[in-house]
């Protein structure tokens, strides 16, 4: 499988929020991220990257 992981982006460090992200939904300053498993996490972020080489997307917290 080719999934993405998530992660949030703090003090310069990638800290892993979610495994085989499979949905990414954005609404105002949140962000809920879904599994394959069914999994969520909402998470109050921005998009800063993605990478389908690494299989990574990568969020920064917003206030």
């Amino acid at each position: 499988m080719c999934e993405a992981h998530a992660f949030l982006l703090k003090d310069g460090i990638e800290e892993k929020i979610l495994e085989n992200v499979d949905l990414v939904e954005f609404n105002d300053n949140e962000v809920r991220l879904e599994n394959i498993f069914g999994e969520q996490k909402t998470v109050k972020a921005r998009f800063k990257l993605y990478s389908n080489t690494e299989r990574k997307i990568v969020f920064e917290p917003v206030q």
